[in-house]
């Protein structure tokens, strides 16, 4: 047993070393995009986004290398609704479909491999507290889970199962811990800073690579620290923001040993903006760009990424005519 799980390390450490490719934030954003509003009780807020990932940069620890014959794209396409059950209390769920590709060019030869299904879902139990920092202050707590909705088990055309990298889902159920606290500025009531945080505690899959092997992501801590504003122009309110974001990847296991080339951290920068079209529909778009990025070994790591979408309020009457 022991020399099978060194075989397969050795294996995965050969694989990683001649791909570069990373299992730390090539895959499905679900983390990114949790925290719609509990706009009060009965009320159900509905977001539509597309993501677009692009990771083209060959890192080695912080050094960027001279390299861009590897290409990985991620695009996923998500649903956020949330239910306030209460003033206090909502449920928040997300659920993505993902397609990745990614292309290797050497020597004039270029390898093409590409995957697309359903992927995770993420259900969270959230509980508003306001004046926490005085007044126009809002804290937020949730707790929750990933649930393995997506396909672990995708193989290539020559019947080869893929890597877990490639897979759209995990395989396996994850913890989730998520804070937000956002304060209004006394000098302009429209403008606001906020700070949001998220662990996911990941689990593992007991049936990777046809059930000869377990494979568990590494855990993840994310932080935002951002300011938004609000600004009055042609009869619509925009709301420009400005974030800043800070992620730590762990290093991925297989068969409890550390998989080499996995885990890192980055720091990036991420402008945004938002449009009020109507009073219950929201265009949400945002750049999100690298500033400083740490990884495990070398791997492919973020260029850039491209977020967009609507989100939808339907207040509690038109949920329940009879209230």
């Amino acid at each position: 047993m022991y020399v099978r799980k060194i075989f397969l390390i050795l294996l995965f450490a050969i694989g990683q070393s001649s791909f570069a490719q990373t299992c730390c934030s090539g895959g499905v954003p679900l983390s990114n995009n949790l925290g719609l509003p509990n706009e009060g009780k009965k009320t159900v807020v509905i977001g539509v986004t597309y993501d677009y990932n692009n990771l083209n940069t060959l890192n080695a620890g912080s050094a960027t290398l001279d390299d861009d014959s590897r290409l990985r794209i991620t695009n996923s396409v998500l649903l956020n609704m949330n239910y306030a059950l209460t003033d206090k209390f909502s449920i928040e769920g997300l659920f993505s479909w993902v397609n990745q590709t990614r292309t290797i060019t050497q020597f004039g030869n270029e390898s093409l491999t590409e995957t697309s299904g359903i992927g995770d879902a993420v259900f969270l139990l959230k509980y508003t507290i306001d004046s926490v920092l005085g007044n126009r202050s809002v804290l937020n707590i949730g707790i929750g889970g990933k649930a393995p909705f997506g396909r672990s088990d995708l193989a290539s055309e020559e019947g080869v199962q893929l890597t877990a990298d490639l897979q759209p889902g995990s395989g396996a159920w994850d913890l989730i811990g998520w804070l937000s606290i956002a304060k209004n500025m006394g000098f302009r009531p429209s403008a606001a800073l906020s700070a949001s945080f998220t662990y996911r505690l990941t689990g593992a899959n007991d049936s990777y690579l046809d059930n000869t092997s377990v494979y568990e992501f590494g855990n993840v801590l994310q932080g935002n620290l951002g300011y938004a504003d609000q600004l009055f122009f042609f009869n619509t309110i925009f709301m420009p923001g400005l974030i800043f974001k800070y992620r730590k990847a762990f290093e991925d296991q297989v068969d409890t040993f550390d998989l080499p080339n996995t885990g890192g951290q980055w720091v990036f920068i991420r402008p945004e903006l938002g449009v009020q079209l109507t009073p219950r529909l929201v265009l949400n778009a945002r750049v999100e760009i690298p500033l400083y990025s740490e990884v495990v070994g070398t791997q492919l790591t973020p260029t850039v990424r491209f977020t967009s979408g609507l989100s939808y309020k339907f207040p509690s009457k038109q949920m329940n005519p009879l209230n």
